[in-house]
């Protein structure tokens, strides 16, 4: 492994960015080297696709006050703990 070369979990790191098209050319260029390569980053790349058209087609319903009250302490415990 040179050093131009990209471990998974480096991309991974990137992969929002490079869905939106934000990441400095050279670093676009080796996540697109990685990928040409490793086909479990390629089936995340098409995850990450999939999950924003999915919820881009969700419609937007209000959480509940009490079910957010119970999201936000689960995340909080979480966080402490």
């Amino acid at each position: 492994m040179n050093a131009e070369d990209m471990a998974c979990r480096e991309l991974v790191a990137l992969i929002t960015e490079y869905l939106e098209a934000a990441l400095p050319q050279s670093e676009q260029e080796r996540l697109e080297g990685h990928l040409s390569e490793c086909s479990g980053c390629r089936a995340y790349l098409e995850q990450m696709r999939q999950t924003i058209r999915t919820l881009g087609i969700l419609p937007k319903e209000p959480v509940p006050p009490d079910v957010r009250e119970k999201l936000l302490q689960a995340f909080r415990a979480w966080k402490s703990g």
